[in-house]
C-alpha cells in the first residue's frame, strides 16, 4: 500500500502532561485541538465511548478541524458492554445516524470494541455481523484471544468488516487484514496505556503495514496517552523524529 494512505493519530489529546512537549507553553488550553489537528490528520473519539454523541457535539468536531482531517469514533458501551449487541437495534442505529449527520465527509470509521469476558462463539459472531451497517467502515477490536481464528476473519472478510490489530498484554500482535482498510491501535506493552514503543518497534511496523497488497487506507491510534508516549510515538511514527 501506499505510504500517504497511513493516517496516524491518538486516542487522546487533552492531557496537562503533554503541555512543553508536545503543546507550546503559549498556546491555551482551548486551543490544544486545534494545535493537535495541525500536526496529525486523524482521531479516534473515544469519550463517545462514556457518554453517547449528539449531532452537535460531533458537528463542532467537524468544524474545527481542515477539510483532510478524518475522525473515527468508537461505540457507546451500552452497545457493547452492557448489551453486548443483544436487542440495541436501536441504539445501533441512532449511533450510525448521529455520527453521519454530525461528522459528515470527515467520519472515517466505526469502531467497536468488546470487553475481555466477551468470548467467541458461532452465535456472537452472526450477532456482530447482523447488526452492522455496512454501508460504515466497521471495525470491531476483541479483547478475547478466542477471537483470532480464521472462522472469524472469513466472516469479516465476506461482509467487508474490519478486524482491529492489536498491541494489547497478551493478545496476538499480528496485523489481520480482513478488507481494505486497516486499523491498529496501540494500547501499550507491557504496561497498559503507558509503556512507549521504540523507534525499531516503530519502523517495523511501517515496514509491515507497507507490505500489505490489500489495505487500501490504514489508521493508527496511539492509545497508551496515560502519558508522554503516546504523543511521542505518534510524532515518531509520523514524522520520522
Amino acid at each position: 500500500m501506499k505510504s500517504e494512505n497511513i493516517h496516524i493519530g491518538t486516542s487522546a489529546f487533552n492531557n496537562t502532561y503533554w503541555k512543553n512537549i508536545f503543546y507550546p507553553a503559549d498556546i491555551p488550553r482551548a486551543k490544544w485541538f486545534d494545535f493537535y489537528a495541525s500536526k496529525f490528520n486523524t482521531y479516534e473519539l473515544n469519550g463517545t465511548f462514556y457518554r453517547a454523541p449528539t449531532v452537535k457535539s460531533l458537528k463542532a468536531w467537524h468544524d474545527k478541524v481542515p477539510s483532510d482531517f478524518s475522525f473515527s469514533v468508537k461505540a457507546p458501551k451500552l452497545i457493547t458492554h452492557f448489551k453486548k449487541f443483544n436487542n440495541c437495534q436501536t441504539d445501533i442505529f441512532d449511533f450510525y445516524s448521529i455520527c453521519r449527520e454530525g461528522l459528515k465527509e470527515k467520519l472515517a470509521c466505526i469502531l467497536f470494541q468488546l470487553p475481555p469476558s466477551f468470548d467467541y462463539s458461532p452465535e456472537k459472531l452472526k450477532l456482530i455481523v447482523d447488526s452492522l451497517d455496512p454501508t460504515f467502515k466497521n471495525v470491531v477490536e476483541f479483547r478475547n484471544e478466542s477471537w483470532w481464528k480464521p472462522e472469524v476473519f472469513d466472516v469479516f472478510k465476506a461482509n467487508n468488516i474490519t478486524f482491529c490489530s492489536v498491541s494489547y498484554g497478551k493478545l496476538p500482535s499480528g496485523l489481520i487484514e480482513t478488507n481494505a482498510i486497516g486499523y491498529i491501535r496501540l494500547h501499550g506493552v507491557p504496561k497498559l496505556f503507558y509503556s512507549d514503543y521504540s523507534t525499531n518497534e516503530l519502523q517495523e511496523l511501517r515496514r509491515k503495514i507497507l507490505q500489505k497488497t490489500g489495505w487500501e487506507d490504514v489508521f493508527i491510534y496511539f492509545n497508551n496517552t496515560a502519558s508522554d508516549a503516546g504523543i511521542l510515538n505518534a510524532l515518531s511514527m509520523a514524522y520520522g523524529l
